[in-house]
């Protein structure tokens, strides 16, 4: 039999035939409905989910409750995606808890990886589980959950074929994961309307953490994930890949005067991406990630000259990040999750070989 990791490589991650939740409701009934043993932090937006996520785990986990966290996607190993008390579970032995089923039913890649985070949570006896929505809410395999809090990140124009063409549509889809008794964490009121007869909290992580265990917490997490604002010698790796992705990367960063290594998706708002960007540097290399949907380097170049004064080619992305800091260090690495696990892949190699 493949490894769990071999087998999942091996999908797709898009769901065929569309989203919905009735496989994956059949699925989680055929393991003994386990998502139902313990109650849940959901955590739904755009961008920042999974330090979010994260931030949250280690909240309650100062408060001294066992904790499961859930998280997507993952940049180094398929291990970052579930994880007990604030450590990656052994990711082998979750898959195959559910693997059987999961063939039964031609789960997809998702599905499955969600099934065994909530199966493993419930093997564990955790008192909760902090689970990161994948794409929107309403069809999402994580609107599955005994959901006691959720929390929205933001909302920005993002998989607008499927989740609708506005903010308020998007932020629709997100915010129906939240029951009729949850209480629902909100950055501010723009969305309020859309939860009516909720208890509403202004708030982030923090407040979702307090609105679950009912009272405040001391602690103040740091939490570094990687591909998430991951600070380097001389370099800064980050996946914003859309705009508020890369405005709020703006915003965390230093000075102006960055070496920027990109690998943008075709179906992204590339050029707004880039004229935010250009806010912290002038020197860009143009690469490509291994994502079928990844923009042509040299096409990339193209759109990046419009903006950036220095731009070189460098379709290796290894190379690329050596080039640019051949150009001038500090060296920003992002446009892309799949750029960063590309390098992380390459790194895990070079360590394998050394």
């Amino acid at each position: 039999m493949t490894s769990a990791v071999e087998w999942l490589d091996a999908m797709s991650p898009w769901p065929r035939g569309g989203f919905g939740l009735e496989r994956m409701r059949r699925l989680l009934s055929a393991l003994g409905d386990p998502q139902g043993a313990y109650p849940a932090i959901h955590v739904v937006g755009t961008n920042g989910k999974s330090t979010t996520t994260v931030t949250v785990e280690q909240l309650l986990l100062s408060d001294g409750l066992s904790v499961g966290s859930t998280i997507s996607p993952h940049v180094v190993s398929w291990s970052e995606r579930i994880r007990l008390n604030g450590s990656e579970a052994d990711f082998e032995e979750a898959v195959v808890r559910v693997r059987a089923e999961s063939e039964r039913l031609d789960a997809t890649q998702f599905e499955i990886v969600t099934a065994a985070a909530l199966a493993a949570f419930a093997a564990a006896h955790v008192d909760v589980a902090v689970v990161e929505a994948g794409l929107g809410g309403r069809f999402d395999a994580t609107n599955v959950l005994r959901t006691r809090v959720v929390l929205l990140t933001n909302v920005g124009l993002e998989h607008t074929d499927v989740l609708g063409d506005t903010r308020e549509a998007i932020a629709t889809e997100k915010l129906a994961v939240a029951p009729a008794d949850a209480i629902v964490v909100l950055p501010n009121e723009e969305y309020a309307h859309l939860v009516p007869g909720r208890k509403i909290v202004i708030g982030g992580p923090r407040e979702a953490a307090e609105a679950f265990v009912g009272h405040p917490i001391a602690a103040e997490p740091h939490v570094a994930l990687p591909g998430r604002l991951e600070r380097r010698d001389g370099e800064v790796r980050d996946g914003a890949h859309n705009p508020d992705g890369a405005q709020h990367l703006v915003e965390q960063l230093d000075g102006d005067d960055y070496t920027i290594v990109a690998s943008i998706l075709s179906d992204k708002d590339v050029d707004t991406m880039l004229r935010i960007l250009r806010r912290v540097g002038s020197r860009f290399v143009a690469t490509i990630s291994s994502s079928p949907r990844a923009l042509p380097a040299d096409e990339l170049a193209e759109l990046a000259r419009r903006h950036f004064d220095d731009v070189e080619v460098v379709a290796d992305p290894v190379r690329a990040v050596a080039r640019a800091h051949a150009l001038g260090e500090p060296v920003l690495v992002t446009g892309s999750l799949y750029l960063l696990g590309d390098l992380a892949q390459e790194e895990r190699r070079a360590s394998w070989r050394a």
